[in-house]
């Protein structure tokens, strides 16, 4: 099965003339390197992370922003605006409490998480500018919270799902908008209608603290330059775990060697963090990543004493990171002149 997505893989390539023709046998050890690699990915993901595998480990992981700018390492430009918002019904998802102090405020595609302090809520992602007023906003008072009470949102990479919604809180609410200096200029650069006013910048290991709450942030470029990958403290009934939320995914920036090599860097570095930070608990902004979609309705039907879906323990997410590592060491085994 994994040679079958290595020949789609680079037959694909060919056919897109992304990669030239080569040699049989330099191909052979590319598919090699490459199927070496996606066997590694498929155990680490074993039957916990399968959205994840299935997203970035297949022939079309390595699909979108595949200009002459990726190319040459540049942001790939955002995507084309619908011409109207998609409906509500395609999109909606009801919000949900998932820890003491954490909540889901997201999308059925897309996650937002609001985390609560002694002194306001840290938002981490703000959707698109079309859904953050019935998710964020509409659905904290659902929740109970006070969307005023938004005092920081941190937003994991400038890509207009998780960064278009955060204009609205920053002018409705004056809500500190973080981004890292690298996203802030894409954005410079991109220039889009959604584009929240230049706030705050994160730097790396930077503490976040509002109340009695500590969040790091972490610098791991990849899927945009400057992606926050991020710790979050949480409480159960009052116990407390640790989430770690990685920041940006998907191989968006098409067959650029150099992007997979800084994707690999940041996925080894963040996955030893989590190691030795002791983290048990997987967050993610796209639903499908962190088995959101599942997850939020055993919660809801949690009795006391059960288990929490969302506590996997580090070994888990230790392997979710050695999932994106390897899926993005294989997709750099197939580019030409590229190696691991």
């Amino acid at each position: 099965m994994h040679r079958l997505l290595i020949a789609l893989l680079v037959a694909g390539s060919l056919a897109l003339g992304l990669i030239p023709v080569v040699s049989a046998q330099s191909g052979a050890i590319q598919a090699n390197a490459a199927q070496a690699h996606l066997a590694a990915a498929k155990v680490a993901a074993g039957t916990d992370h399968p959205g994840l595998f299935d997203r970035i480990c297949t022939p079309g992981a390595v699909t979108g922003g595949a200009t002459a700018a990726a190319r040459a390492g540049g942001a790939p430009p955002p995507p084309p605006a619908p011409p109207a918002p998609p409906p509500a019904s395609g999109w909606h998802a009801e919000p949900a409490k998932v820890f003491d102090n954490l909540y889901f405020v997201g999308m059925t595609e897309y996650s937002a998480w609001a985390i609560t302090t002694s002194q306001g809520i840290i938002l981490v992602d703000a959707l698109f500018d079309y859904s953050v007023e019935d998710e964020v906003v509409n659905g904290l008072r659902k929740l109970g919270l006070d969307p005023a009470q938004i005092k920081y949102v941190l937003i994991s990479h400038a890509h207009t799902d998780h960064a278009g919604g955060a204009k609205l809180l920053q002018q409705r609410f004056g809500s500190r908008v973080i981004l890292s200096a690298a996203d802030w200029d894409m954005l410079d650069r991109q220039n889009p209608s959604w584009k929240p006013k230049r706030d705050m910048v994160a730097t790396d290991g930077q503490k976040l603290t509002l109340g009695d709450t500590t969040l790091t942030m972490y610098i791991t470029p990849g899927h945009t330059s400057g992606t926050i990958s991020t710790l979050i403290p949480v409480k159960d009934n009052g116990r407390t775990h640790l989430a770690a939320a990685w920041g940006g995914t998907a191989f968006n920036f098409g067959p650029n060697a150099a992007i997979f090599k800084s994707y690999i860097a940041s996925s080894e570095r963040f996955r030893d963090i989590v190691v030795k930070s002791g983290a048990d608990v997987l967050i993610a902004n796209h639903t499908n990543f962190d088995g959101t979609k599942t997850k939020l309705p055993a919660l809801a039907k949690r009795k006391a004493g059960d288990p929490h879906p969302y506590v996997i323990g580090n070994d888990s997410i230790k392997r979710y990171l050695t999932v994106a590592n390897e899926c993005a060491q294989a997709a750099l085994a197939g580019l030409p002149g590229a190696t691991n």
